[in-house]
C-alpha cells in the first residue's frame, strides 16, 4: 500500500506527556557514550548553572519517537515500519532537556514525495513542556518502499 500524498501538512495530536528523569538522561548519555557529568551528576550540573542534570542534544528523540509511533500506527497513512528506513535526523535545540521536565512532541509531515521508487517523509516534532514552552524541534526524513 503506498504512502497517502495527503499525509503532507497533517499534524498529529501531541503525545502523552514524558517525566524527563535523571535516570533517564544519564542512561541515555551513557548509551551513546557521553561522559560529561552534566548528564550524570545534579551537583554538577548545579555548579555550570543548570537547575539538575541536563541531556545531551539528541534526548529529545526519546519523545520525537513516540510522535513517530503514533503516524506509523496509523493505518490510514499506509507506512509499514518493516519497510521505513530512518534516512535523516536532525535537531534545532532551544534549550536543553532538562531533569524534571515534562515533555510532549506534536508531529507534523512536511512533504511526501516519490524518488527512485521510495516513498520519502520529511517529519518536524516540535518537542514541548506541558506548559507549552518549545525545547527543541526534531526533524526527521522517513524512506518508505513498500513491495511491490
Amino acid at each position: 500500500m503506498p504512502v497517502d500524498p495527503g499525509l503532507a501538512g497533517r499534524t498529529l495530536p501531541p503525545t502523552r506527556p514524558y517525566a524527563v528523569s535523571r535516570a533517564s538522561i544519564s542512561a541515555f548519555a551513557a548509551a551513546i557514550g557521553v561522559r560529561d557529568p552534566l548528564h550524570h551528576d545534579a551537583e554538577a550540573a548545579r555548579a555550570a548553572g543548570h537547575p539538575d542534570v541536563v541531556a545531551p542534544p539528541t534526548y529529545p528523540i526519546v519523545v520525537a519517537f513516540q510522535a513517530m509511533e503514533a503516524l506509523l500506527a496509523d493505518p490510514q497513512a499506509g507506512l509499514e515500519l518493516r519497510h521505513v528506513v530512518h534516512a535523516q535526523q536532525r535537531f534545532e535545540v532551544t534549550r536543553p532537556v532538562r531533569a524534571g521536565d515534562e515533555l510532549t512532541a506534536a508531529l507534523t509531515v512536511e512533504s511526501v514525495r516519490q524518488a527512485a521508487g521510495t516513498e520519502l517523509l520529511t517529519t518536524r516534532s516540535d518537542i514541548r513542556t506541558v506548559d507549552g514552552e518549545l525545547v527543541c524541534t526534531a526533524y526527521a526524513t522517513l524512506a518508505h518502499r513498500a513491495p511491490a
